[in-house]
């Protein structure tokens, strides 16, 4: 025979663990250390200024059909 399942306690407990999950990544997300935000902040940086030298500069005169 199935269980019996009370559909109240069914859902709260459902939101109950929806809200635990939602607070554990605002954790994740908000809760770091001024220190941590800013070495990320500095190692974002430090990637995008080395990707930005290693990009190609384009030169209108240098297109198909320059002369």
């Amino acid at each position: 025979m199935a269980e019996i399942i009370n559909l109240n306690r069914f859902r709260k407990d459902k939101a109950r663990q929806e809200k635990t999950s939602q607070a554990a990544e605002n954790r994740a997300a908000h809760g770091r250390t001024k220190t941590d935000k800013t070495v990320e902040k500095l190692r974002a940086d430090k990637a995008k200024k080395q990707l930005d030298q290693h990009h190609r500069e384009h030169d209108p005169d240098d297109g198909p059909g320059a002369a």
